[in-house]
């Protein structure tokens, strides 16, 4: 059987202020992660942490090219959140678990069920295929 994300586990991860690693996160505001990042900061109240390839700098934050290069001032992440294609989120949430990530958020359309379970067996909390910005509402945010 597949992953089914818990609305508990939803609510606490947007409720709960922290520190969320938007990966995929550039300065191309067409891009979903643009405007969601700002929702995410913005409007649940949460600390972020671009990353991209280049490592550019996003809504007035440093970038960094990967989790990996995220420094201990800013660890420990509590929420990976990813905006990339689903044949490559695996090696993201390998690299949550790696950096101790509390939680991975996999964005809409974004399905690796074999990295949920990695995440789960880490004792990572899962969020797949949904988006925070379209749960807020269920939760008043």
């Amino acid at each position: 059987m597949g992953h089914t994300n818990d609305p508990a586990v939803i609510e606490r991860l947007m409720r709960t202020k922290g520190r969320w690693a938007i990966v995929g996160l550039s300065t191309n505001e067409w891009r979903a992660a643009y405007d969601t990042s700002l929702f995410i900061r913005d409007r649940m109240g949460m600390e972020i942490i671009p990353v991209n390839l280049p490592g550019d700098p996003v809504h007035g934050e440093p970038g960094y090219r990967s989790l990996l290069d995220i420094p201990a001032a800013k660890q420990p992440v509590d929420v990976v959140d990813c905006f990339v294609n689903s044949h490559k989120v695996g090696d993201v949430v390998d690299q949550a678990i790696e950096v101790g990530a509390k939680a991975v958020w996999m964005q809409l359309g974004v399905v690796d069920e074999a990295a949920a379970k990695r995440a789960k067996e880490a004792g990572l909390d899962v969020v797949m295929d949904s988006c925070p910005a379209q749960q807020a509402w269920k939760f008043n945010l």
